[in-house]
């Protein structure tokens, strides 16, 4: 059995972070703190007294998006910390790259780049518990997690998951949704998703060269497509189309 991380949960629920961002704590007396998430001010508050009295805090961030960094932000403020994190993501005043070794109290980080969902991306390997930190690299339920950022992210987001794959993992704890495993099985499941839809976009081009984003789109996932997720939808879409024809 693998001792479980401490982790706070936002109450940012929705379609696409499920019970919310989760806030990951690991060590006691010098704690690195894993996407303190939305700049919620009871969020931040529960997590600001989650590591009191520790003796050293280090914020990490996994990626940029405003689920995971607002309330990093503002909790590296509040303590007078610089936030580490990809060195493209605003706020982050000590990047780290790919191999980078962060200390707690209860083994090591490692930095792992996965770029895919974002550009600029990193999971946390914790190899004393043959754990990982996944941010959004995977999610906690289903198959799938939004790509469509950047042209290219399918293909980098491909390889992320075979990069994870060979670290040998024995769980990987996602910022949505509950501990994953066993690793290996979770991983063929999001492959195995992704590849389905390249299929699929592949088809449809053959049949319909000059089929438009929102045709993909309504083909793939039918005319009713709540307002809140179409235009993830379509950008995820695009980012097929582009894996597949080299162009949106």
């Amino acid at each position: 059995m693998h001792a479980k991380p401490r982790f706070v949960t936002a109450g940012n629920a929705g379609p696409l972070t499920l019970d919310g961002t989760r806030t990951y704590l690991v060590g006691e007396r010098r704690v690195a703190v894993i996407d303190v998430g939305p700049a919620l001010d009871a969020h931040v508050e529960a997590v600001r007294e989650a590591i009191e009295g520790a003796e050293s805090v280090t914020l990490l961030l996994t990626h940029g998006h405003s689920d995971h960094a607002a309330g990093a932000r503002l909790l590296a403020a509040q303590l007078g910390v610089d936030l580490r994190g990809p060195a493209a993501v605003d706020g982050v005043r000590l990047p780290l790259v790919d191999g980078d070794v962060v200390a707690t109290d209860a083994g090591d980080l490692v930095a792992v780049d996965t770029p895919g969902h974002a550009r600029h991306h990193l999971c946390f390997h914790w190899p004393a518990r043959r754990a990982l930190f996944a941010g959004d690299l995977l999610i906690g339920k289903g198959d799938t997690v939004w790509v469509g950022e950047y042209p290219g992210c399918v293909a980098d987001y491909l390889a992320s998951l075979e990069r994870v794959r060979s670290l040998g993992l024995a769980v990987i704890y996602p910022a949505h949704g509950p501990a994953l495993e066993p690793p290996e099985d979770v991983i063929d499941r999001f492959v195995a998703h992704r590849q389905a839809r390249i299929r699929e976009v592949e088809g449809l081009l053959a049949d319909r060269p000059d089929a438009t984003t929102q045709d993909l789109v309504e083909a793939i996932h039918g005319p009713i497509l709540p307002d809140g997720l179409r235009r993830a939808a379509e950008r995820s879409v695009e980012a097929l189309k582009w894996h597949v024809v080299g162009s949106t």
